[in-house]
């Protein structure tokens, strides 16, 4: 299920970047007082009572300016103000109504039904009867919040929340029981040309120049007696080659079809080294507990002799040793080599998502390595398991009960992960632990 996405929109300096490290717990954001410190957008999945969705701050709208960066701000401002399925429009008590906050006001009154209206820096009682000289840009009675203490903020949420579409609304509304696989990458990689070669027809639009494909596009088709939806996604791109942030919500988009998305194609061009944004999308995969298979695509075009093969999978490995369990092919999308091992391969990640360990066996295992490698803790306090259990599958999860859970290492947990692989497979999939105290 797609997370929402909600954006923060307003003039330079209103506290958008405060507000967002608010929502998020946390500074991520660049918080200085000099106007647009915030050039592009930062983007945090975070949660309100229960319910997550995407927090986006931008870069301050200026609508009449010629500056050039001035005008890639804008631009990637109004792609939020297109993109998003709820706005946060923040204005500034301190300062007042201003001739940039009733243009901005022009912008989203097309869009008002899903604006939120808000004023930033109302400190006190006093300041918050100001609040009402706001209500002239159209969009009714204005919360006043301050980001900085937290006045007022849980309301600001509570409006977030409420305004969302409900889950099921969420909801994308696939096959039953397809398996859903996401198709990613960076631009010109080749995804619309794998997905046209398994669809067997012209399906996405293919095209040389990156970033053609900005949405993401869900076809449903049959391998195998399964039922498949592939889901081809917009591109990715470092973010030192945006202009006007044409390319963010493209990651953005990605990072729903992931969200969609049973199995993740993270495609790699066998003509360029893995890069840092194929690595964010890898591990953002696994921070949703995704099923992987590294795709490497265009192997038509690269000259090689026996040894090619392994020395690009070591290279490769090396790059995301984090990402070892996740199987590696080498296709070419164009010509159609091992397109069709690729499709057996899904279904065989597939198999591995939805494969359960009994308890006796997970017990026997857990016997086998705690002797192999008993447990041990820096204050030398005992260290014991009761038993352990695959309580879940899609994604597996385990649980393993022991007298204390906060004794259990880092390095313990790794050592488990591992064998647990060694052991029972699990070949692609993101697996998940859960160690608590035995009451």
């Amino acid at each position: 299920m797609a997370i929402p996405i909600v954006a923060i929109v307003g003039r330079p300096n209103v506290g958008k970047s405060t507000i967002f490290n608010k929502m998020v717990k946390r500074k991520l954001a660049i918080v200085d007082k000099e106007s647009g410190v915030t050039r592009d957008r930062k983007y945090y999945q975070t949660e309100w009572n229960g319910y997550p969705f995407i927090i986006v701050d931008t870069g301050g709208i200026v609508p009449s300016t010629n500056d050039t960066m001035t005008q890639s701000i804008k631009g990637q401002a109004e792609l939020a103000i297109e993109e998003a399925d709820l706005i946060v429009f923040a204005t500034d008590c301190k300062i007042g109504v201003t001739d940039y906050d009733q243009q901005i006001a022009k912008m989203l009154f097309p869009v008002q039904d899903k604006v939120i209206f808000t004023v930033n820096k109302v400190d006190n009682d006093k300041e918050e009867l100001e609040v009402y000289e706001f209500m002239n840009l159209g969009f009714g009675e204005p919360i006043g919040i301050s980001a900085l203490s937290g006045r007022n903020f849980s309301e600001l949420q509570d409006q977030i929340v409420n305004k969302l579409p409900s889950n099921d609304e969420m909801r994308e509304q696939f096959k039953e029981d397809t398996i859903k696989i996401a198709v990613v990458g960076k631009p010109n990689v080749g995804k619309s040309s794998l997905v046209n070669k398994i669809m067997g027809q012209n399906a996405v639009i293919v095209n040389d120049i990156p970033g053609t494909t900005r949405d993401s596009v869900h076809l449903n088709f049959e391998y195998k007696d399964f039922d498949l939806t592939i889901i081809d996604t917009a591109g990715l791109r470092r973010k030192s080659r945006v202009k006007f942030g044409i390319e963010y919500f493209s990651n953005l988009r990605s990072i729903r079809s992931i969200d969609d998305a049973d199995i993740v194609l993270v495609l790699l061009d066998a003509q360029e080294e893995i890069s840092v944004q194929d690595k964010r999308i890898i591990e953002y995969a696994q921070s949703q507990f995704k099923a992987l298979i590294l795709v490497v695509n265009k192997w038509d075009v690269i000259e090689k002799d026996h040894k090619t093969a392994k020395k690009y999978e070591e290279e490769i490995r090396y790059s995301v040793n984090y990402a070892s369990y996740a199987p590696l092919i080498f296709i070419s999308a164009t010509t159609g080599q091992r397109v069709t091992k690729l499709l057996d391969l899904i279904l065989y990640v597939n198999q591995q998502r939805m494969k359960r360990i009994s308890t006796h066996d997970m017990n026997t295992f857990l016997q086998k390595i705690v002797a192999q490698n008993p447990p041990n803790h820096p204050s030398h306090k005992r260290v014991k398991f009761y038993y352990a259990s695959q309580v879940d599958t899609n994604p597996p999860l385990f649980l393993f009960a022991m007298n204390n859970a906060k004794l259990i290492t880092e390095n313990y947990k790794r050592y488990i992960h591992n064998q647990i692989r060694d052991e029972f497979g699990f070949d692609g999939i993101t697996v998940k632990f859960k160690f608590k105290d035995k009451s």
